[in-house]
């Protein structure tokens, strides 16, 4: 996905309702450790690219920001909505360096509902949690990570050690937690 930014002063509370006026969105790249650039996304724009997206991906979507002509990898660290009209008031993006290992939310996705022997039995799938947090490098960012239900029954739970995942990419969350269950109706 690739975004054209353009640089904001940041000063004012009044400039970033302008720019809100005008249907931008104000923003902020920064990295770990190094300087942040204060930049407006047209919201237009991202609004277009955001209703492409599956739900529950945009964690894992790498964004190609155009700032200035110099174009750099990122993703969207934090999302700021209005409380009653859930319009975007800022953006958070982080930027990604090669070398440098980033914490991000995976979505998990079920397989095998369709042949979920607890499911066939009148059980329904509760999911817990929705997104597995995992350190990585940028270039190992998985898209989503599966998890396979079908020998689930009435009662069985997937927890995080149960998914499988590579050699490169390290949970940050406890093993022991609790993915979804199959509960009864």
């Amino acid at each position: 996905m690739k975004l054209k930014l353009s640089r904001r002063k940041g000063l004012t509370k009044s400039e970033l309702t302008q720019i809100r006026f005008a249907e931008g969105i104000p923003s902020v790249v920064y990295r770990k450790g190094g300087v942040s650039d204060k930049v407006c996304v047209d919201g237009d724009e991202m609004h277009s690219i955001l209703r492409t997206l599956r739900e529950g991906f945009l964690p894992t979507t790498i964004f190609q920001l155009d700032l200035d002509g110099n174009v750099e990898k990122a993703i969207i660290k934090e999302i700021q909505y209005h409380p009653t009209t859930y319009q975007i008031l800022h953006l958070d993006f982080l930027r990604l360096v090669e070398n440098e290992k980033v914490e991000i939310k995976v979505p998990v996705v079920c397989t095998g509902q369709a042949e979920c022997v607890g499911i066939k039995l009148g059980g329904v799938l509760r999911r817990v949690i929705r997104h597995l947090k995992i350190k990585c490098l940028p270039k190992d960012i998985p898209q989503s990570l599966e998890v396979d239900i079908r020998e689930l029954n009435i009662g069985d739970v997937k927890r995080v050690s149960d998914v499988e995942i590579n050699e490169n990419l390290r949970f940050s969350m406890a093993q022991s937690e609790i993915i979804l269950v199959i509960a009864k109706k």
